[in-house]
This record gives C-alpha cells, structure tokens and sequence, in this order.
C-alpha cells in the first residue's frame, strides 16, 4: 500500500512531487517509467447515465432544507477515511447527512448549498478522476490504481442529478466566502478549518437538528430500503440458527461471522455491532465481544442487523433456544417478553404518543414480575412510579430506525419522544428482561437469563406494519421455524 498524498489543486500537482513511501522496495522512478505511465490507456468516460434511484428524493429532501435556511450558505460533508492504525483504515461510510441529500456514498464529497434568489443551488464537490499526467493514479495510496476507478465529475452530474465540482477547490472558495454560513462539524477537518470564523457552534447544531427531524417520517424510497433490510436481516438469522452447532464447537463469533457473511452479500454491511450472546452474556445489553462459549440448555440473544447498499439498517433481535427447545422457566420469561411486545406494537398507530408502547410494554413486565413475587407486595401502580421494575426491565422500549440505528438522535426532545406518531414513522419495539448471574435479589434458577425481542415497526395510516414480521416471535413457532432450519 502506497501512502503518497494528493496534492490539492491541480497547480499544486504541477509544483509538487507526490511523496513516496518511506522502505518501498523501489528507490525511485525513473524519468522513462514516468512517462511511459502517462499514455496508453483506454477512455473510460460512461455516458448516457442514468439517475439513481433516489435521485427524485434527495431533491425533494434538499427543497425542504433549503426552504428552511433561506439566504444561507449550507455546507455537508461526506466524511474522510479514518486510520486503524499505521496507513491502513477503516472501511469508508459516509455521513448520514450527506447521504441522505445526495445518494453518494464515496469519500471526501461534500455537499454544499449557495443562496440564489428564493432557494439555492446546489453543488455536490467530489474527488475527480486519478490524474494520470502528475502520476496520482498510480503513486498515491489513493490513486485509482490502488483502490478502484471513481466517477468522473460529468458521471457523478449525471448519476446524482447535481451539478458536481473538484473538492480539491472547496476549501480556498470557503475560506474567502461571505455572508451567513452553517456546516454539519464533526466529519471533515479541512471544510471546518476553512469556515472556522464564519460559523457559530449554535447555528451549526441547528442545521444538525433540522437534519435529524427531517428523517422522522419516511418516503417511499426509504420504506421499501427498510424492508429490503429486514428481509435481509431474517435470512442472516437463519443462517445463523443453521450453523449452531459450529457454534457450540467454537464460540459466539462463529455465529457473529455467519450473520456478517449475509450482511455483507446482501447489502452493505452491519448496521451496528452484532450482540451474539449466549447464556449469562445475554443479560449485557451491548454484548458485542462475542468471544463466549454457546452452550445447549441455554438461551442466545441475537440482535442484528443488516445495512443496505443505500445505507438503511435493521435493527431486530430474536433470543433462541441453542438446542432448539425452551426450558419451562426460559419459555415462562420469553412468553412474559412476547406479550409486552404484543402490547407495544399494538401501542403503535397514527396519533399516537411516542411513549405510548414504552409504557404499554413496561406495564406487561411489571405486572409479571409482581406475579412472579420478586418485588415483594407492592403494588403495579407503586413498582412504575417507583420504577423498580428498571432493575431487569433495563432500557427503553425502542427508538426510531433508520440510516442510523438510533436514527434522528439529535432531534428535539419535543419532536421525538414527546413526539406524536404519524405514518411513516419507523422504531423499534424492543421490550426484554435480563436477569444478571450476580442478582441476589431473584431465585437462583432465574440468574443467567436474559431475554430480548425486537421488530421494526412501520407506522401506517390505519395502524401499523411489522417490517420484520418473517421471523417468528411465539415460542413455539420459534421452536417449529428452528426444527425445520436444522432438518
């Protein structure tokens, strides 16, 4: 791997050498290889292309930014590569922001919005095409050579639908800009050192919070992706349910390899990090160092999901039998789970307050852990207003869903979880109960177990849709689906 740097404006290339890699096993180039490096090569200009899919939708979705900030420059980035570690890096995924208006996913973009008039015109700046007379192509670590043809400028016109620039130049014209400016931070150094006097960290949050509401409520490229994720996501558990018994001879990142496998064939990658936790793992909630041993007789909690090539994720968890059947007190606990759930997704309908299938979920966990005794004789009402109930209850019962997993974060407290449910709307329902291995407090036969199920929930205009609904979610359908996985 090369790890020369690209100059940054073509006048630069001219005057400055790109750097070579210190220990390369050639001394140097050669005046004849230099040249000879330069010609020969067929044009690979594609033409006539098509728009992508979204093309349509991302419009719409910048209309609706630019409606909000008249007058204002708006600035996106895609993001930059992160180092691993030395000169390797982690795969590239880009912002959620920039996708979300743009469709492109590549690296460096930046996506930038200049009043005109009553709206603005956008621009998308990009990494051109390798340069192949200053040598970029094939000495930079990212030259083309190296790490794959990019689209050129005109492509990018064609395929995006914006008109589409060298990112090289973004920098020096933002620097000498004027006039009201708001950038997404967090994502590109180099665009936030040249707005550094221009911006406000307030205006800034502002345009981040805009973002992250106008996510809440789905069109129907981004419903169908969501589908398209959770049918993804239900092959990748079964192929998980059929290779458990290599589970049982190796750990739970044999099954966290299995369903990772299925992610990456049909879509783009994980969405978040797989939780692959047998026995007493599963009452971690965030388990994701997979490295246990998966045991018959207990339980495995998997939740994961798989993220589409348009970077949509699901987010579903299911908790199995490792032996293919339930103990009666894991069945008595997974049914407590079930029926909390039933009593959240039936919560979820246009109108609807946000918290509503939270606090229908938790009174079902409540009201079966008061009749299991283990909160002495307290009442239901008492055991919410107290909340004691959070001791195995945990967490809340489920957010939005999205190109995030924990999508439209940063949206107003009043425009989320004191929100109003409307169609479009996608979250998760996610009620569980985990008891650790170390809590005196509850009989010794029901430390170790923890139970999750999780469904990703579409808000409709007469209810509600089940996204994740291949998956079966009663115990014995479990079980039945498990037997006919295993043969």
């Amino acid at each position: 791997m090369s790890e020369e740097l690209i100059p940054e404006t073509p006048e630069e290339a001219e005057a400055e050498p790109i750097k070579q890699r210190k220990n390369g096993l050639y001394p140097g180039i050669s005046d004849e290889l230099a040249e000879n490096m330069k010609s020969g090569w067929a044009d690979t200009e594609l033409h006539g292309l098509e728009p992508i899919a979204q093309a349509a939708h991302t419009a719409t979705r910048r209309a609706a930014l630019s409606a909000r900030f008249p007058g204002e420059r708006l600035v996106i980035p895609a993001g930059n590569l992160k180092t691993r570690s030395n000169d390797t890096e982690y795969a590239f995924r880009a912002s959620t922001e920039y996708a979300y208006l743009t469709g492109d996913l590549t690296q460096d973009g930046v996506l930038v919005l200049e009043p005109s008039g009553d709206g603005h015109e956008a621009t998308v700046y990009l990494l051109p095409r390798s340069d192949r007379e200053n040598g970029e192509f094939w000495l930079d670590g990212q030259g083309e050579l190296w790490v794959g043809r990019r689209h050129s400028l005109t492509e990018a016109e064609q395929l995006l639908g914006i008109p589409a620039k060298d990112v090289r130049e973004l920098p020096a014209a933002l620097a000498e800009a004027t006039g009201p400016v708001r950038n997404v931070r967090g994502h590109d150094a180099g665009i936030e050192s040249a707005l550094t006097d221009k911006v406000t960290a307030e205006r800034d949050e502002e345009l981040r919070v805009f973002l992250s509401e106008a996510r809440l409520v789905k069109d129907d490229f981004e419903i169908a992706e969501l589908q398209k994720a959770c049918d993804a996501t239900a092959r990748g558990f079964e192929d998980v349910v059929k290779v458990l018994d290599k589970a049982e001879a190796t750990s739970e990142r044999y099954i966290e390899g299995t369903f990772f496998l299925r992610a990456r064939v049909d879509g783009n990658d994980i969405g978040y990090g797989s939780i692959c936790a047998a026995g007493p793992h599963a009452t971690t909630l965030h388990w994701v160092r997979n490295d246990g041993a998966v045991r018959p007789g207990e339980l495995l909690l998997l939740d994961a999901g798989v993220e589409t090539t348009e970077l949509y994720t699901a987010d579903v968890t299911r908790t199995l039998p490792i032996n293919g059947t339930f103990s009666p007190l894991q069945r008595k606990i997974y049914d407590a789970v079930y029926e909390a759930q039933e009593a959240g997704i039936a919560a979820v309908k246009p109108g609807a307050a946000f918290r509503d299938f939270h606090d229908a979920a938790q009174r079902v966990l409540t009201e079966k852990l008061v009749e299991w005794g283990l909160l002495g004789d307290l009442s239901v009402e008492k055991v919410l207003e107290l909340g004691l109930q959070r001791r195995w209850t945990l967490h809340g019962t489920g957010h939005m869903l999205g190109m995030d997993v924990h999508d439209c974060a940063v949206a107003r407290t009043e425009s989320y979880v004191n929100g109003i449910l409307e169609p479009g709307v996608c979250l998760t329902v996610e009620p569980g109960l985990y008891f650790q291995a170390d809590d005196l407090t509850v009989p010794e036969e029901y430390r170790g177990i923890g139970v999750r199920i999780e469904d990703d929930i579409l808000v409709t205009e007469d209810g509600n849709r089940n996204l994740s609904a291949a998956l079966p979610r009663r115990a014995d359908e479990v079980e039945a689906w498990m037997a006919g996985l295993k043969g």
